[in-house]
């Protein structure tokens, strides 16, 4: 395939593509979000912490980001990570294993008072029973 060729069918690619898709990102290090601009004009922020393969990265692995030439993807090369476009702009910023993870984390981070009395009550009992191993 000659280089017109690859052109005429990336056109192509972004007239059939369904839904806006990016056309540039950046990062921003002073509030570690991630900014992408869609086709739409719409600007999308999302902090990098929320991202599945993100969330531990440096401003150096971060500031290096590629669009995939249909706009569908993201692609950070020094952390050889991805991220779907149509997802992020969607909320989902990971697997569904990760996602459910960072909401139990979460979770066990409350501190409400039907909580706290549970744990003061199993804690009378003698608290969490030994691993049998």
């Amino acid at each position: 395939m000659d280089d017109a060729a690859f052109r005429l069918a990336e056109a192509r690619g972004r007239e059939t593509a369904s839904g806006p898709v990016a056309v540039s990102a950046r990062y921003l290090p002073n509030r570690r979000t991630l900014v992408v601009i869609l086709s739409t004009g719409v600007e999308v922020r999302v902090p990098v912490d929320l991202v599945e393969g993100l969330a531990k990265a440096t401003s150096a692995d971060l500031s290096e980001i590629e669009v995939t030439p249909a706009g569908t993807g993201l692609h950070f090369p020094r952390l050889d990570a991805d991220v779907f476009v149509p997802a992020l702009v969607t909320g989902i910023t990971g697997s569904r294993s990760w996602m459910a993870q960072q909401l139990g984390r979460a979770g066990g981070k409350a501190r409400t008072e039907p909580k706290i009395g549970a744990a003061r009550a199993n804690g009378r009992l003698g608290g969490r029973p030994r691993k049998v191993s």
